[in-house]
């Protein structure tokens, strides 16, 4: 029995540098495992949480200084304060250009920004405007490709979209109930949309924000 737990181990893991360390107990005469542990060679370094400091995280000088992801968010109508601190420590985390707040959607300082900001609502560049709209057809003059993250007719699902390199991009993220306005719809260059295979119909709009920005940054990463 001993025998074949262990070769059993070795054949599920035989490409990989796995430690078995099995567990016995002794009944007459006979010698059982009751349990038996498997982890990758050297997992107690591998699996160590990082402290803090060994973070290396950059200053807000720094931060500030530093190349952009041409990537900016754009919020439209976003009711809860919460989501919209959410967004400037996801834009802070990828470093992407800016944050544009819009219409109802507040602005800092405030403090339920800053609960889930954390303080990185003073590193993100950050504008607010009245109009989604009319925003979105300046960054498009800017040279910004303006794409809705809507479930939409005609959309493209997230995995399928590939960023490139040579272009900037502005990711619009619309009301918790209403989504993004038609009017910003009509002049998109593009709609993504984030598939989806649960009961619910979205994604909370601080979710979004994180798959989408992350899925930007990970393809220009490989470029």
């Amino acid at each position: 029995m001993i025998d074949r737990g262990i070769e059993q181990v070795k054949f599920l893991f035989s490409d990989l540098p796995f430690v078995y360390h099995p567990y016995f107990f002794l009944q007459d005469n006979k010698y059982t495992i009751f349990a038996a542990e498997i982890k990758p060679v050297g997992a107690d370094e591998i699996m160590k949480k990082k402290k803090l400091e060994e973070l290396n995280r950059l200053s807000m000088e720094a931060f500030q200084e530093a190349e952009k992801t041409p990537v900016v968010l754009v919020l439209d109508n976003v009711r809860s304060m919460n989501n919209v601190g959410s967004a400037f420590r996801t834009a802070d985390a990828f470093a992407l250009e800016k944050l544009y707040l819009c219409g109802i959607t507040a602005t800092p300082p405030h403090r339920e920004i800053q609960k889930t900001a954390l303080g990185a609502e003073q590193a993100v560049a950050w504008e607010h405007t009245s109009d989604t709209a009319q925003l979105c057809r300046q960054l498009q003059a800017e040279g910004y490709k303006v794409l809705a993250i809507e479930q939409a007719e005609g959309s493209t699902l997230l995995q399928e979209f590939k960023p490139r390199a040579q272009e900037k991009y502005a990711l619009v993220f619309g009301n918790e109930v209403f989504g993004v306005d038609d009017e910003v719809m009509e002049i998109a260059d593009g709609c993504l949309e984030i598939p989806q295979f649960g009961t619910k119909h979205s994604l909370n709009i601080s979710v979004s924000i994180g798959v989408v920005a992350w899925h930007l940054k990970a393809g220009l990463l490989k470029e």
